[in-house]
This record gives C-alpha cells, structure tokens and sequence, in this order.
C-alpha cells in the first residue's frame, strides 16, 4: 500500500522526452513530447538507494504535480467524462472549472453547461474527488478547481563538444555539431509528486536525463488519501495513472489472462492510446555476458501502448476490491510486473446522478 510522498522539486529545467518525431533533421516535429516522466523513471533512483534486490516489491504511481507549499492535496488527471474550462498558465496559475458532465444510462448523457472553450482533460486536486461523485448541481455549487498543465516546453539547441577538448566538434563528424535538447519549465509555485510504498531519503538527485538535478523530499502519505486509494472502485471508476493491459506482446484495454476477459466492460471512455517505454537493465555482450560502464545506456524495453490517465470504465459487474488487491496476474510482466509503476492506479465514480 502506498505510505510515503516524493514530491519532486526542479533545480532549473527538466529534460522532457522528444519522442520517436524529433531529431536535427525535424527541429519543428514535437508530436511526441512527453512529460511529466513515469514512475519507470524514478523507480531508478530507488534502484539506485537500495539497489535491484531491496525493491523486489518496490511500488510507485504517479505522475502528479501539487502547489510546493500542500504537496499532500496533489492534483490527478480529470476524469473524462468531465469537460472542463482551463485558462493556459501565464505568469501565475490559473483555475478552471468543470462546465459539464457525462453520465452512463444506456447511452452517454450530458449534464451541465457546455461552452465553446470547454475540452475534456486537466488536473483536480485529490480533495475535490468525492465532489465528483455527486451530481452536476453539486459539484456546480462545489465548483471544484481544475488546472490545464502547469509546465512548458523549451526545446533549444546546444552545441556538441569533444569527449577530450571543450571544443565543438567538426560538423563533418558525429552527425552534425549540434544537439537539440528538449527541456521543460516547471511552473516556479508547483512540484512533481509520486506515490511509494517504501521511503526514499531527501536530497538532491540527477534525475531525467542530460544531467538536470532536482531536490525530492519524502513525506508520510496523508491518511485521507491512503483511504481514498483502499476504497473498492465499484461498477464505475477512472484510471489517474496510464495503464498497460495484455501480453508481453499485444495491448488490450482492459486486463486479459490469454484470449479470456477479466472484466465485462459495458463501455468505458477514452482516448487514444499513449507510447510506453523504459530503459532497463545491462546490455550483454556476444558470450550474454553484462557490459556494465559509468554511462552505458539500459536496454530498451519493448514499446507498448498505455490506456491514457482519466479513461472512465463502466463495468457490468464491480469489482469489490480496491486497486491494491487486483490480481497481480491482470498486469504485463517484463522483468517486473508493471504494477510495481502503478499501472491503472484507478478511483471510484459514480456514473447514474
């Protein structure tokens, strides 16, 4: 069960993915930006603290963000059967709020007032989850505040130098004498946050990639939202983390045990699936042997596709248990069971008010 808090704090820009589209030869192509990064990625500075046999039974979910100064109040992705208005952050963060709200009777139904500017997506504080279990006029009273992305990307191009000079190199070698890194600006009011089950001591970490530091600090997870996670999701709940159903080879949209469905799913509501992919473990050399060195990269898994964060299920019959007790077997394992990153963290909703 989730226990402790990492919130993650930027000490200046962090590295954010460019994806399979961005290279020197399509500086302009950012269609597959990522951020902000896994839990796959900060299950390596765990690995790094307790080393590969001490988190065996490591589990983390994430990512979230929170204002710095109430990191306990973290904001998850709306579900999307909301539709929301988001003002884009400036100079300071600007709230939101719900305008409308999808209901399953059969069909898909709205409730609320739609206006032009309204999209589905955004983040709410995990406060304001059981306010969306009421109706629409509740939560129109309640007028729960809901925030676009509090980050920015800042691609920007640096120079390659030589391994043994700090001179640029010759651009007749190495593909050119310039690399385009793909940074993000975090809002300076906002951090990162994850959930953990085990605690990682606070300090400062190279973390991300192209050696960007920030500062985490590790806080025991408030006892109101260790109840919210332990309550069962029912009939109707929405995923706060991207989930990765199926084989080692094929992604489903929901859990599969070889060609048998675990769950009667009536209809769910989503997007299109998200690329996901981490690095793991030591390349080996032609005998199998490992090759470790100071910056030899991980080997790459295979790329899956993810259910995105704020898919909504409605299921036929509910589950009873909470997401902590899912069958380990509903989870893809590569190396490890990718529960151990909070695949399909999901909460409960309530889909008929």
């Amino acid at each position: 069960m989730f226990k402790y808090l990492i919130q993650l704090e930027p000490l200046g820009l962090l590295y954010g993915s460019a994806g399979r589209f961005l290279s020197p030869d399509n500086l302009v192509g950012r269609s597959g930006t990522r951020f902000p990064p896994s839990a796959a990625v900060v299950s390596g500075l765990f690995a790094a603290s307790y080393g590969n046999a001490a988190i065996q039974d490591l589990q983390l979910a994430g990512a979230f963000w929170a204002q710095s100064s109430a990191p306990q109040n973290f904001y998850v992705p709306l579900p999307l059967n909301f539709t929301s208005h988001t003002p884009s952050h400036q100079k300071t963060l600007q709230a939101g709020h719900i305008t409308a709200k999808l209901t399953w009777n059969d069909e898909w139904q709205s409730h609320g007032e739609e206006q032009s500017k309204s999209h589905s997506g955004g983040w709410i504080a995990i406060d304001y989850w059981q306010i969306l279990t009421r109706s629409m006029t509740a939560i129109s009273q309640a007028n729960p505040v809901v925030y676009a992305d509090p980050w920015k990307f800042l691609p920007h191009l640096h120079p390659r130098l030589q391994e043994t000079e700090r001179r640029v190199v010759n651009p007749e070698e190495n593909g050119g004498s310039l690399f385009l890194e793909n940074s993000v600006q975090l809002h300076p009011e906002v951090c990162l946050v994850y959930l953990s089950n085990l605690p990682l001591e606070s300090g400062w970490y190279r973390f991300g990639g192209e050696g960007h530091m920030v500062d985490i600090t590790c806080h025991e997870l408030s006892e109101s939202t260790q109840t919210l996670l332990r309550r069962p999701v029912g009939n109707c709940f929405a995923l706060i983390t991207p989930a990765i159903w199926g084989s080692n080879r094929l992604s489903y949209r929901a859990p599969m045990i070889g060609q048998e469905k675990q769950w009667a799913v009536t209809t769910m509501l989503t997007e299109r699936p998200t690329p996901f992919r981490y690095r793991l473990g030591d390349r080996l050399d032609e005998q199998g042997n490992k090759v470790r060195s100071a910056h030899q990269p991980k080997r790459l898994s295979r790329g899956r596709y993810a259910v995105p964060a704020g898919t909504v299920y409605v299921l036929q019959e509910p589950l009873e248990v909470p997401w902590q007790d899912w069958s380990i077997d509903w989870f893809p394992k590569e190396g490890p069971s990718l529960k151990r990153w909070g695949c399909g963290l999901a909460l409960p909703l309530e889909p008929f008010n």
